[in-house]
């Protein structure tokens, strides 16, 4: 794969072109039974229908190497009296310093053409720049998106009388388009959904549940029949003391926020697992987003959430607030601990080696968001809490004002995190400086990548304890180590657990207020956005600081927070208000969100999560490879669900 590895749309066409300058278990509202065939059959079609789409590449005289998968046959033809030097460059690469591609001698004789075969990336739109080699001059530049095993020409040569140059791009066989895979798994789920749909509202009518229970009926009684008759003895109702008061019931259960957890774990899982090996499945290489750069805020963010509701719960039931930290304080060194575990899996082979231990990671990044949050919450969260009142003029901010001392903790953390990020110096970088370093920036500051953040861990850390392999070695070709869940970013995933938290909040404050709840949700989501907006000045890479998983900047925490307040929106509007939806299949993976996260991980590499591929350079093998092992673990949360095995630490 070449280094800016990323995936091109399918170029149909072969047409010329020339160039010019992402507690509890609730009883479900449809049968558990048949959510359970919906999973099985999920598993079955996906590996069934989306297996068999490999990439048929038509047979052509010009191909002389079959390329790999998000990569693309060229051959350039040199009709010049000299040779010329071809460079390139990724257009999602900012201000990059284009990459030498190959050289290619000048023509034997003039009229002939010599050539040379060389692979390019699909993933994205690149530019080939044609240079002179004696005086560095440049003869064309091409931009050009290149369609996945497509096989292409690139001709150079002059007009006649005169000395410009021409370069024009000629398809001579037709890219695969790698997209199908995901359109037929798409189909596949979306008739599984309807389906199901479909079959709730034939179960719901009228006649139909009458038949189903006259059959359960005649079950029942043929079961009372027989253990009457397997009994020897007469069993005496137990007798029961009517002094003492029952047993309290159960507070109810959201389901919308394990939906909501749900979500996020199983992307979360699908993209760990490969995504299919599509670039939009994949962490962007530096600012922006992709699909796989949504999930792990979101998990933050609703972690934030049920710390409100479990604290609120836990005082209201008259358990002390020394007892609550105490069982923080174990669970974050809980969840610390299995973190290192996961992401240092060369424990199987022998002990662990202190000298590459790697540190940081996500459990350890959920660890401290959480110890950190929920120590702000048992400072000022309330045991008893009353209704919003909607009379007085203050009453929409009353759920902020109640808690102003961890508001301005937060805030001050994020100044700190402002300081430390612009004004904090750096050896031979810029101060401020969030680029990523290697090519990027004209290559003035290779060394660079992560600025402050990355200063500060190989500084805390050290460099070998760090991750070392980070997403901007894809395009950006840096060589420096880096971690996305370093110490630095860790103080702006305490404010995205603190956005969940005020979710929380409005929950507990407005219960039974849905409108409220909803409307107060979306006003949060586009007070976020606003902000995102203006960080960002609405661009990728323009903004005054850029949307950034890696280091989980300001403006990656204010848009993946707007993205969140809506989602959750949505989701508690349909499952919790309207009732539309059960929530199934991501309430199961959400109501053991640990386990399905820790098992995901230890057992990645093991059938039936992974298997030898016959075509690894397809990606529909991938990609069914991803989809059963992700529904595997969805079926494996609904079978924990239905025995009532929760793990929780």
């Amino acid at each position: 794969m070449s280094k800016h590895g990323h995936i091109a749309e399918s170029t149909g066409d072969t047409s010329t072109v020339t160039a010019k300058t992402t507690q509890a278990c609730n009883t479900m509202t449809s049968p558990g039974r048949y959510e359970l065939l919906f999973l099985s059959v999920v598993v079955l079609f996906v590996s069934v229908c989306v297996a068999p789409l490999t990439a048929e590449r038509s047979a052509s005289g010009y191909r002389r190497q079959v390329p790999k998968m998000d990569e693309a046959f060229l051959r350039v033809h040199n009709v010049l009296g000299s040779k010329v030097v071809v460079y390139w460059v990724s257009n999602r690469c900012h201000q990059c310093l284009y990459q030498q591609l190959g050289v290619v001698p000048q023509a034997p004789t003039p009229g002939q053409q010599s050539s040379e075969d060389f692979t390019v990336g699909t993933q994205h739109e690149i530019t080939l720049s044609v240079n002179s080699t004696s005086e560095d001059k440049v003869f064309c530049t091409v931009p050009f998106h290149f369609g996945e095993m497509g096989n292409y020409s690139l001709w150079v040569k002059s007009f006649a009388q005169s000395s410009a140059v021409n370069c024009t791009i000629v398809t001579n066989a037709v890219p695969v388009n790698s997209y199908i895979p995901l359109l037929v798994a798409f189909l596949i789920f979306t008739g599984l959904v309807l389906l199901s749909a479909i079959s709730g509202m034939i179960i719901r009518l009228d006649f139909v549940k009458r038949i189903l229970l006259k059959i359960n009926g005649t079950m029942e009684t043929e079961r009372l029949i027989n253990s009457e008759l397997g009994s020897s003895a007469r069993g005496v109702p137990p007798i029961t003391d009517t002094i003492l008061p029952p047993p309290p019931s159960p507070s109810k259960r959201l389901r919308s926020l394990d939906t909501f957890r749900g979500i996020s774990l199983v992307i979360m899982v699908f993209v760990n697992y490969g995504g299919g090996r599509y670039w939009f499945f994949r962490h962007a290489s530096w600012n922006g987003l992709t699909v796989a750069d949504l999930v792990f805020p979101w998990f933050v963010f609703i972690m934030g959430t049920s710390i409100a509701l479990s604290i609120h719960s836990q005082l209201r039931t008259g358990v002390t607030r020394c007892s609550v930290l105490k069982k923080v304080l174990w669970r974050s060194m809980q969840l610390f601990v299995i973190g290192v575990f996961i992401i240092n899996p060369n424990y199987c082979l022998g002990p662990l080696s202190w000298d590459s231990l790697r540190i940081p990671g996500v459990l350890q990044r959920l660890a401290w968001s959480y110890l950190v949050v929920a120590c702000l919450d048992l400072l000022v969260a309330r045991g008893q809490l009353d209704i919003m009142t909607v009379d007085a003029w203050w009453s929409p901010f009353l759920d902020i004002l109640f808690y102003w001392p961890a508001w301005l903790f937060v805030l001050l953390l994020e100044v700190l995190w402002l300081c430390l990020t612009f004004l904090l110096p750096v050896p031979d970088c810029p101060a401020g400086y969030l680029g990523p370093g290697g090519i990027g920036d004209m290559g003035l500051y290779p060394n660079c990548t992560g600025g402050a953040a990355a200063f500060i861990d190989r500084w805390l850390l050290g460099e070998s304890h760090i991750y070392q392999t980070p997403s901007s070695r894809v395009i950006y070709a840096t060589q420096m180590p880096y971690d996305p869940e370093g110490v630095l970013g860790s103080i702006n995933s305490i404010l995205m657990g603190f956005l969940g938290l005020q979710a929380g909040k409005i929950i507990l404050h407005y219960r039974d207020l849905h409108n409220s709840v909803i409307t107060r949700f979306l006003i949060w989501g586009l007070f976020l956005g606003v902000i995102s907006a203006v960080l960002t000045n609405c661009s990728a890479d323009q903004g005054f600081i850029p949307v950034n998983k890696n280091l989980w900047s300001l403006s990656y925490v204010t848009t993946l927070g707007c993205f969140a307040f809506v989602l959750l929106a949505s989701v508690y509007y349909a499952v919790d208000v309207m009732r539309w939806w059960s929530g199934a299949p991501f309430v199961f993976p959400g109501m053991n969100s640990i386990l399905v996260y820790v098992g995901h991980e230890v057992l990645e590499d093991y059938f039936p999560f992974r298997w030898r591929m016959a075509n690894t350079q397809s990606h529909a093998e991938h990609l069914t490879q991803n989809l059963v092992a992700t529904s595997i673990w969805v079926f494996v949360s609904y079978v924990l669900y239905r025995k009532k095995i929760f793990w929780k630490i």
